[in-house]
Formats: C-alpha cells, structure tokens, sequence
C-alpha cells in the first residue's frame, strides 16, 4: 500500500482545486469547502488546508474567519492588465523572429502542434483542450524569439491567460472559431516575417476579447 505525504496530498489537492477555478468549475464568489474537497479526494484536513493557504497566496481565493474560503473574481483590471502584458511580450517576440529572419519551416513547425490541436478540439466541442491549446500557439510564438526571459515572465501568465480563456469562450458570444482564424492569420504574418502585421492581428484577438471579459 502506498503511503501518500502531507506534502504530496497537499499538492494534489492545490491542483484539483486550482484546477476547478482556472476552469471556471468554482466561480468568483463561490463558497469552498475544506471538508468538500477532503471528500472529493479522501483526505484530511492538514494538506487541504495548505492547498487552501497556497491558493490564497496566488489570490485565487480569499480567507475568511467568519466567511471561509470563497473564490476570488476575476477583476477587470486584471483582466486589462495580463492582456497588456501579453500583447507587449508578444509583439516583442515578433519584432525579434521577424529581425532575426527565422526559418519559416521551423516557425511553422512550431506551432502547428498548438493549432492542429486547436482544430481537433473544435471539431470535439472540448473548450477545455482547445483553450489549452490556446495558450499554448502563443508560448511558442514567445518561445521562438529565444528569449528565456521573455519565455519566463509569458509562463508566469499562464495560469491567469487560462482562467481568462474559459471566461472569454464559455461566457461570452467569442466563438471559437474566430480565435482559431486568428491564430492562422498570427501563424502567417510570423512565417512571411510579417511582424507589422502580426501586431495588428495581435491587436484585433486581444481586443475582442478585453471588450467582453
């Protein structure tokens, strides 16, 4: 039989839980059990506890002597603030693969990973993949600048880029489709070294998606 950690079945349960909020399974303002999840993963109070501390600490909930723990919103300056700081890291990604001339077969294999995915998680209904997907086109774009620091601080966005995305797509009239489209037009104008173009396209995805958010 296994034995499972404090430290192990903390970090389960910090995923679960994180899990259910980026995917908007738990809702801003949703009340959030530490006994609820003790059941839905058959553990004890101690690692759900810190999974709930750890949680706090990203501000994804908020506790509370009298309230509990309750999920935080999304505010609209957040919002506003990760898609500014998206589209900089972006824009500079492309202005370097584009000064840098890269080979337009390695940017193309690149990302058809992330789109072909993309593709077969419409023709699916899985928001949830697709989504994923999402997120992961545009770290490649900022992977291919060669910029490890760039590559850094876009990974310290993923997180709240995820939580975004499902909003955006399962909340909002932004189909999926229109998301795609996009991505294919970003795949272009970074192959034709395009980085102009790409910033305009860049310019359109974001800001359909910060007017409905």
């Amino acid at each position: 039989m296994t034995i499972e950690t404090t430290g192990s079945a903390a970090e389960r349960a910090y995923a679960y839980t994180k899990g259910r909020i980026i995917r908007g399974e738990l809702a801003g303002g949703d009340r959030l059990s530490e006994g609820q999840i003790c059941a839905d993963l058959r553990l004890s109070r101690t690692p759900v506890h810190e999974a709930f501390l750890r949680l706090e600490a990203e501000r994804l909930i908020r506790l509370s002597s009298r309230q509990g723990a309750t999920v935080s919103p999304i505010p609209m300056s957040e919002a506003a603030d990760v898609l500014e700081m998206r589209g900089a890291l972006e824009r500079t990604a492309a202005a370097r693969i584009a000064a840098r001339r890269r080979d337009p077969d390695e940017v193309s294999r690149a990302l058809e990973g992330p789109l072909a995915r993309q593709e077969a998680a419409m023709a699916a209904g899985d928001v949830g993949a697709f989504v994923v997907a999402d997120i992961d086109f545009h770290t490649a774009v900022v992977a291919l600048s060669g910029n490890p620091i760039a590559e850094h601080f876009y990974d310290l966005l993923r997180d709240r880029q995820l939580r975004l995305a499902y909003v955006v797509l399962t909340s909002t009239d932004v189909a999926p489709a229109a998301s795609f489209a996009d991505h294919r037009e970003l795949a272009r104008c970074l192959c034709e070294h395009d980085a102009a173009g790409y910033d305009a396209v860049l310019a359109r995805h974001l800001a359909r998606h910060q007017g409905l958010l």
